[in-house]
């Protein structure tokens, strides 16, 4: 079954922890954390201090997604916070073999994730260490963007590469996944999206993410 991680950053902040109640009374899989630092993304939301007070309020999975310039520094930051997984950007990081191994010995999963302009091929050296690889498919920033179809191949190729790998590694997409398009990216090869602005503008988060399985299903026929 497709794994749906809502993105909080469409939510109403000022009431946060209800918002995240609504997402695991809902059937929410995951909760998808964008950490923007105003530097590497033109945008700024929040960090550990938000992260670490509503670890107590859910046992939902957090997925930290950093998309914060050298996020190597605050690693174990986001670990103290109560993270599960902290997934950083290949285009941020300094060095990506030290930031993996800080995250992974601190018992975490590592993600990577890649801009829409980026290559695949950057992703293919570290397969063997991290445990998903998270495909952008609007430029990372901003919440409510369009979804860019023209990432699909991306996917498939990103599918294909994961299937030479004898290891478990999940493939995420992440920007303006609707029930519009959610059947495409499923069908390309994707096991784990983000959804953020269909979940928290529909006004029914359960019966949202009930449609967003029932389209990913026939994403997994086809």
């Amino acid at each position: 079954m497709i794994r749906i991680a809502p993105s909080v950053l469409n939510c109403d902040l000022s009431c946060l922890a209800a918002e995240v109640k609504l997402l695991e009374d809902g059937g929410a899989d995951w909760l998808h954390l964008d950490v923007m630092d105003g530097v590497f993304v033109p945008n700024l939301t929040f960090g550990p201090p938000v992260i670490k007070s509503l670890r107590q309020k859910t046992k939902l999975p957090f997925d930290a997604h950093l998309m914060i310039a050298d996020p190597e520094r605050y690693i174990q930051d986001y670990v103290a916070a109560g993270c599960d997984m902290i997934t950083v950007h290949a285009e941020a990081v300094k060095n990506m073999g030290r930031t993996i191994e800080k995250i992974k010995k601190a018992g975490l999963k590592a993600g990577i994730s890649i801009k829409p302009k980026t290559a695949p091929e950057v992703i293919g050296p570290w397969l063997k260490k991290i445990d998903l690889v998270l495909v952008m498919t609007v430029e990372p920033g901003f919440g409510g963007q369009e979804f860019m179809a023209a990432m699909l191949p991306k996917i498939k190729t990103l599918r294909q590469m994961i299937g030479q790998q004898k290891r478990k590694i999940e493939l995420a997409v992440d920007g303006g996944i609707s029930d519009k398009n959610i059947a495409q990216v499923v069908s390309a090869g994707a096991d784990f999206v983000v959804a953020g602005s269909f979940v928290f503008k529909s006004h029914n988060v359960k019966k949202a993410i009930q449609v967003l399985r029932s389209k990913a299903e026939i994403g997994m026929e086809t």
